[in-house]
């Protein structure tokens, strides 16, 4: 099959039939017309039409079949197919702004890393790296949108999952197992774009502190999101059906969220990746090099953003005239030196790269972990930006009736900039209240912070792993080196 058109992702989620619980409503199908879903999923389908008509960007020859498949899911061996990786991951970033971030070259780049980690695989059984490989081909043949789900429910964070309150009641685990699968009961967060995807991939939480109680709690594997005994919890859309000029970043990319409930949900051995062993289910990525891929993936999608926000807050200062003024300047540097760092790091990765263990080229590592550590918070700065130069202007911003009605004419006259028209001067002033202050734009600025995670968990395991001991020796030695000769040899010579 290879990779698919926008039409075949919207009809194989059409056919699907999964549970979906939002706004007080089962879904039970026809997903792809939900007003909660309908417009993002047409972005969706617009991203995998790209692949077909960028084939040189986006896809490559599938070594099993000859087919066109997408380019995350290529193999790198060479320092070019990290760079040719690279530009699919920023092409499709770039269609969103950086605002989409579980396009399917995520947790592709993770499967890719996963399918070649056999050894990893192998401590526990062989036969879950040969589930896993056979895996990343389906679905690399196939052209699936997965999601994941990783953590479990925020109850009482105080204590591990074995521990939490109703017992192993919240909690996704294992209740039972025979000759077919496992089954597994509980709840785990958090599923972005769940409810419009086509599979799910349930993988360690990484933080499971190896006790008994753990083990129930201890497994990677797959399922389809129509699968008997799954829905997902929704939270609340922030499409609210307006037009593109009213929310073009809402009424476009509104990637929904959802608790993800398992009711006895019979998984089948050959959808197992990992079952049991604590210890390897915490080094799940590190060990596999995931990690990397997949932030070389977040890396390249947030400099596309971080691109768009240079140009959306340039606009401003030039439509409004603020541009001169030198704390405004300061703002527009501060963002010109984040995006000149991320490229930076981004390159620095690639430069460096190396084969793992496995013999995939892998962006060298600590640049891309500066990068997840540093970003998150950098991010920020950007809505705070945003609001700072639109100030007011943000406030009373008419619709795209009031431009087309009765209020045209004051729009025109009392709306216009120094460099736009009162029409124009408003669809971009609302492309800035989207991404700094609609619901919208407040999901955003909450993602990035915890895309990875916890940024104190984060960075206590930054300093934790990082080889700071050639510095400590470097230091060490300067204290200990003499330049200069002694103060009785000086007086001595004299």
């Amino acid at each position: 099959m290879g990779a698919r058109t926008g039409q075949e992702y919207i009809d194989r989620l059409a056919a699907s039939n999964p549970t979906i619980e939002v706004h007080g409503e089962r879904v039970t199908g026809n997903v792809p017309d939900h007003p909660a879903f309908r417009n993002v999923v047409r972005t969706y389908a617009q991203l995998y039409d790209l692949q077909h008509a960028e084939p040189d960007v986006l896809t490559y020859e599938s070594p099993t079949t000859g087919d066109r498949v997408g380019m995350s899911f290529l193999v790198p061996r060479t320092h070019e197919d990290l760079e040719r990786r690279r530009k699919g991951f920023k092409r499709w970033a770039d269609h969103s702004l950086g605002t989409l971030g579980r396009t399917g070259d995520y947790l592709n780049s993770a499967l890719m890393a996963l399918s070649e980690a056999q050894g990893y695989f192998a401590q526990a059984d062989p036969a879950y790296g040969e589930n896993i490989r056979r895996y990343y081909e389906k679905v690399r043949e196939e052209d699936l949108l997965t999601t994941h789900t990783l953590i479990p429910p925020q109850a009482n964070r105080s204590v591990g999952a074995g521990q939490q309150i109703d017992g192993r009641a919240l909690g996704a685990h294992v209740v039972s197992q025979d000759d077919n699968g496992v089954v597994i009961r509980g709840a785990r967060m958090l599923a972005t774009i769940g409810p419009t995807a086509d599979e799910l991939l349930v993988f360690p939480s990484t933080i499971l502190r190896g006790t008994p109680e753990d083990e129930p709690f201890s497994f990677a594997f797959a399922i389809n999101c129509d699968a008997p005994g799954l829905r997902f919890l929704c939270r609340q859309s922030m499409d609210y059906g307006m037009s593109q000029f009213d929310a073009p970043l809402a009424s476009r990319f509104e990637e929904m969220d959802a608790v993800v409930i398992f009711d006895d949900v019979h998984v089948p051995w050959e959808r197992v990746f990992m079952l049991g062993h604590p210890e390897l289910c915490n080094s799940f990525y590190t060990d596999t090099s995931a990690v990397v891929h997949m932030t070389h993936q977040v890396a390249t999608r947030t400099t596309a953003k971080t691109e768009a926000i240079l140009g959306l807050i340039s606009l401003m200062t030039e439509a409004i005239g603020i541009e001169k003024f030198q704390h405004v300047q300061e703002d527009v540097a501060e963002t010109i030196v984040a995006l000149e760092i991320l490229r930076g790091l981004v390159r620095a990765a690639e430069v460096d790269a190396k084969p793992n263990q496995y013999g995939v080229m892998t962006p060298n590592w600590p640049p891309l972990n500066a990068a997840r550590n540093w970003y998150p918070k950098v991010y920020q700065r950007f809505p705070a930006i945003l609001r700072k130069f639109g100030a007011s202007g943000l406030m009373a911003l008419p619709t795209e009736a009031d431009i087309e009605g009765p209020a045209a004419g004051d729009v025109e006259r009392y709306l216009q900039s120094a460099a736009l028209s009162g029409p124009e001067r408003v669809r971009l002033f609302r492309l800035a209240w989207d991404l700094a202050i609609s619901s919208f734009g407040g999901r955003q600025t909450l993602y990035e912070y915890y895309f990875f995670g916890d940024p104190v968990r984060m960075a206590g395991a930054l300093v934790g792993s990082y080889d700071r001991e050639p510095y400590k020796e470097r230091i060490q030695e300067f204290l200990h080196r003499s330049d200069v000769p002694a103060a009785q040899d000086l007086a001595g010579a004299g």
